[in-house]
């Protein structure tokens, strides 16, 4: 079966779960793709993974834009979402000291899930790389609290999410 995995990563994490989502479903007999929400083609997909990196606790828009864009096409395939992030040991800003919550489902997302009638949604950790960082962010990380809210840390667990692409590869076989 082919299957696209779109995504939208700010500074390329989440685009690196998606490649190896894509990668592990092609391993296993799935002909899979990545690419960016905003380079997607939904034509010859016969399921989709969608994916966003999760910043102040929700989807960036383009993919939130993607679903919703997309919304009657996807209904009509096997569809999954991810998220990625929060970043393992950052701090909830109005609560400064206690770590933000992995595997809480970003603001949103359930919508979009029953929207298109997702069959699963997984949380991953994210990661960041402060030399990747534009300008905005790096001036956040560089006040008093910027450390603490945006911790440098790759949190992404490879095994979990080769083990989450290979259950989907193992849906889209009893679909066949």
């Amino acid at each position: 079966m082919t299957v696209l995995v779109t995504y939208a990563s700010k500074y390329g994490a989440t685009a690196g779960i998606a490649e190896q989502i894509a990668a592990t479903l092609t391993a296993a007999g799935h002909a899979a793709q990545a690419r960016p929400v905003d380079k997607a083609d939904l034509a010859g997909a016969e399921a989709v993974v969608v994916g966003s990196a999760v910043y102040f606790g929700s989807w960036l828009k383009p993919a939130t834009d993607f679903v919703q864009k997309h919304r009657a096409t996807l209904a009509e395939r096997p569809v999954w979402l991810f998220s990625s992030g929060p970043l393992p040991g950052a701090v909830v800003p109005e609560k400064t000291g206690e770590e933000l919550e992995g595997g809480a489902t970003p603001k949103g997302v359930d919508e979009l899930r029953a929207e298109v009638g997702a069959l699963g949604h997984q949380v991953f950790d994210g990661a960041l790389d402060p030399k990747k960082l534009g300008i905005r962010d790096r001036a956040i990380r560089a006040l008093p609290a910027g450390k603490a809210l945006m911790p440098e840390v790759d949190g992404r667990d490879w095994a979990a999410i080769e083990e989450w692409a290979r259950s989907i590869g193992r849906e889209l076989d009893a679909v066949g």
